[in-house]
């Protein structure tokens, strides 16, 4: 038979006693550990460069990266002259040492011509000073051909991160990248050169070729003849792109104009 033990009121008494003891107990020890304060540090914001903006009036810029050779200056400043447009030159500053008479030239013709660093590192990969110290390079060899400093700067390889970003506007400049790669660095057939540009532009696009690509300056007057009867405007990029206090940056790196 089983027994049971029944406690009395004072026994009950007693036990909650005892309850309430290790309750304040364990909470006396518990308050007494160290608190880890967790430190919330808010994800840095990614910057990005302008590859594009949001306008919708039918305009698009052309874009030149020179760093190879120059043989084609000519060829490329007779086709804008013949179709009546403007476009971006960004330029090495190692290659304005080799070639300031075609610097001159394409100054000389109209186009802007732009910083493409002075000897086309990896910028992500050098410090802070090295970065200014390209950046000014550059800008100082253009400057003094053509008497204009240029005010805008297209990474080498493309190659950016936030310390980059910041490089380039602490020297007062905007960060150029494109939104539509003609890939001419590829050496693609004209015809395959043409189908991608026309098939994919829209309007607010910056639009990547490279001098001294092989089929670069076949492929042009079809793109160009394209666009105008599809009735694009050619501005260069400075033209094109809004004043950082105009507008905000989406996630494709696309300006969007503020309203209002």
């Amino acid at each position: 038979m089983k027994r049971y033990t029944i406690i009395g009121r004072k026994g009950v008494a007693l036990l909650a006693a005892v309850v309430l003891a290790t309750v304040v107990a364990l909470t006396a020890a518990i308050t007494a550990i160290p608190r880890l304060t967790a430190v919330s540090s808010p994800a840095q914001k990614r910057l990005l460069p302008v590859y594009g903006t949001d306008r919708e009036d039918k305009v698009v810029s052309l874009t030149f990266d020179a760093a190879w050779g120059a043989e084609d200056t000519d060829t490329l400043i007779g086709i804008f002259e013949k179709y009546g447009i403007k476009v971006t030159f960004f330029v090495v500053g190692d290659w304005v040492d080799r070639f300031p008479d075609e610097v001159k030239k394409l100054h000389d013709a109209g186009h802007e011509v732009m910083n493409h660093s002075n000897s086309h590192p990896y910028m992500s990969k050098i410090s802070a000073a090295e970065r200014a110290a390209e950046l000014d390079a550059c800008n100082d060899k253009i400057e003094a051909i053509t008497g204009v400093r240029p005010t805008l700067f297209r990474p080498p390889y493309g190659d950016y991160d936030n310390n980059v970003i910041r490089s380039v506007e602490d020297a007062g400049m905007t960060c150029i990248q494109w939104s539509l790669d003609s890939l001419d660095w590829k050496d693609p057939t004209p015809q395959a050169m043409v189908e991608r540009i026309t098939s994919r532009v829209r309007s607010g696009d910056i639009v990547l070729f490279h001098n001294a690509a092989k089929n670069t300056p076949a492929a042009l007057p079809a793109i160009i003849e394209f666009l105008q009867k599809e009735g694009y405007t050619f501005l260069k990029v400075s033209d094109m792109i809004y004043a950082p206090d105009e507008c905000t940056i989406n996630h494709e790196g696309r300006q969007c104009k503020i309203k209002g």
